[in-house]
């Protein structure tokens, strides 16, 4: 039987160490490997409120009765995270707490190697041993932190389990520090946990990738915990890739300008990114840029004077939006949109923040006009600035074309959402619960779109007769500006 690793192969990249590469070609949407986590654990924050066998979150979780830490959506689930759990759970009760979700992750992983041998899986294309840790690079406040989990983990190890050297127990936290990959709830859209995908380790990165990443749990959507499958991450192509191309990621969020990302991937990843993004600063002018009206431009001191402004107030609402006080929010961003849209072009990245975050905090106070105002520029900021099949872009689209639903502009709102369909496509593939979600959306709007064709005055009058029967659902609260768009690989903060 053909495996999916037969797509890849390990080879010498450039520069970069050890890279993948295709053995054949692809076209956007294909799936070029998917592979399980070697293990992963639930982040501290939500180990109350997400399943620690299949990552789905629950309202009402059952916890586990030794170690009254795990929780599960029932007997199936606990059954099927027995085998990662077991030691833990003594563990646990022996340390007397659960220690944090770095230990956690570390103890797991060797637990399981310990157990199985350093290749858990005739797919596995690396062992642990091979893995960079990047301990020398690491800065002085990065080491006093790394030691102090050293050291926990020292007093968390079972006496009964096998013991391990000081370098063995360093490397694999080194590894889980710059390759630990966020595992994310069943809808895909929030970070849960983080896990270690060994294959995934091996993949490079590039600001303009031509690889994404995407967590899917399979047949998550299935209420019977039976059928609930294993966490997975798959490897999608975003376009055509030729075969003995390089294989990549990117690991930063390309809204970022040149010289931020490289700065992020410096302290973060430990190296210094060459890529042809990087090296020609490429969209850097755009995403800095000052609007040009009738062919006349701002000059340099008013477009810095103006991106200064919006980095204040950027703060400011950020801080507002911890606080939870949304009416704030709006007032600081309006302010700041108020004084630098007439000078910053439509790609600026901080007012595309503030636009994106007005639209979400209006969505959810329910000012829907409003908010599908400042998606749409939002939108068409992206498409200006991302790959046209960057997973962030689709997300952007859906929750445009949402919140023109919600607005009753349903032109507009049926295009986004078809717009947003055909890249989760190919990012998420059409298995993924978003895309399902999606689908049964733009169905909807599909048959609101004709109804509105046929009849504009009747389609209004239905609409509002629907909406007084059935409000509409509150929004999420809104997230953090850095949330919106995550970087894929965890970071301890």
């Amino acid at each position: 039987m053909c495996t999916p690793m037969d797509n890849v192969a390990v080879f010498d990249s450039p520069g970069k160490g050890r890279g993948l590469k295709a053995t054949k070609e692809f076209w956007a949407g294909d799936v070029i490997f998917s592979e399980s986590s070697l293990a992963a654990v639930v982040f501290d924050s939500l180990a109350e409120r997400i399943c620690h066998s299949c990552f789905r979150r629950q309202d009402k979780l059952q916890r586990c009765g030794q170690c009254k830490f795990a929780h599960y959506c029932d007997r199936t689930c606990q059954r099927a995270g027995w085998s990662e759990h077991k030691q833990e759970c003594g563990a646990i009760k022996a340390y007397g707490k659960a220690p944090n979700e770095n230990i956690r992750l570390v103890a797991r992983i060797m637990w399981r190697v310990d157990k199985e041998g350093s290749v858990v899986s005739d797919m596995q294309l690396t062992v642990l041993d091979e893995l960079e840790d990047h301990i020398t690079d690491m800065q002085e406040e990065e080491l006093k932190e790394f030691k102090v989990d050293i050291h926990n983990f020292l007093d968390y190890w079972p006496r009964n389990s096998k013991q391990h050297t000081i370098d063995v127990i360093s490397h694999v936290f080194g590894v889980i520090n710059c390759n630990g990959f966020t595992v994310s709830d069943q809808r895909g859209l929030q970070a849960v946990g983080v896990g270690l995908f060994p294959n995934l380790c091996l993949v490079n990165h590039d600001c303009w990738p031509n690889c994404t990443v995407i967590l899917n749990h399979g047949n998550q959507s299935a209420v019977n915990t039976m059928f609930h499958s294993q966490r997975r991450i798959e490897l999608r192509a975003l376009g055509k890739i030729a075969e003995g191309e390089e294989l990549t990621v990117s690991y930063v969020d390309y809204m970022n300008v040149s010289e931020e990302r490289q700065r992020l991937l410096k302290t973060q990843y430990f190296f210094d990114c060459t890529c042809e993004n990087c090296k020609n600063r490429t969209k850097d002018d755009l995403k800095m840029a000052g609007r040009e009206v009738d062919g006349v431009k701002p000059s340099n001191e008013q477009v810095k004077e103006a991106t200064d402004y919006c980095f204040e107030m950027l703060d400011k609402m950020e801080k507002a939006r911890l606080n939870g006080d949304y009416h704030e929010v709006v007032k600081i961003c309006r302010e700041c949109i108020e004084k630098t849209e007439p000078i910053l072009a439509d790609t600026h990245i901080y007012l595309l923040r503030m636009w994106s975050t007005l639209s979400e905090v209006q969505a959810y106070l329910q000012y829907f006009d409003d908010a599908a105002e400042y998606a749409r520029k939002m939108v068409e900021g992206y498409m200006k600035l991302y790959h046209p099949n960057n997973a962030a872009l689709g997300m952007a689209a859906m929750r445009a074309g949402v919140t023109h639903w919600q607005a009753g502009l349903i032109e507009v709102g049926h295009g986004m959402i078809c717009k947003a369909y055909a890249i989760l496509m190919v990012t998420h593939g059409p298995t993924h619960p978003i895309t399902k979600d999606l689908e049964a959306m733009r169905m909807q709007t599909e048959m609101e779109l004709r109804m509105f064709k046929q009849n504009e005055y009747v389609y209004h009058s239905m609409r509002e007769a629907a909406l007084k029967n059935k409000p509409m659902a509150m929004m999420h609260e809104p997230k953090s500006v850095d949330e919106g768009i995550k970087n894929l690989f965890h970071r301890r903060k």
